[in-house]
């Protein structure tokens, strides 16, 4: 099934919606859009985010895209949001959508 216009604005609504200092998982946000896949929130991500939080969104195990590592930590460090090495802590810093 392709990703309808809807799928995009969720997943834009919903990145938006992460606060300061917080994050979320590719797979966090597609259950919270109801996507059956976190690749697609990802596609979506590299296609239409540079007006987004984008920084606040990171693989499941906390790390962030390694082509853009230094300057996402950087940011989210800068967000308060807490790091150990060169990934997030998840349990402390998930954001949790409603």
């Amino acid at each position: 099934m392709p990703t309808s216009d809807a799928d995009i604005e969720r997943v834009r609504e919903l990145v938006a919606a992460i606060p300061p200092g917080r994050v979320a998982t590719y797979g966090d946000i597609a259950a919270a859009a109801g996507l059956s896949t976190p690749r697609t929130v990802g596609w979506i991500m590299r296609t239409d985010s540079a007006d987004l939080p984008w920084h606040r969104v990171l693989r499941a195990n906390g790390t962030p895209a390694p082509h853009l590592a230094h300057r996402q930590l950087r940011q989210l460090a800068e967000e308060g949001c807490p790091l150990t090495g060169d990934r997030v802590d998840l349990r402390r810093a998930r954001f949790t959508f409603d």
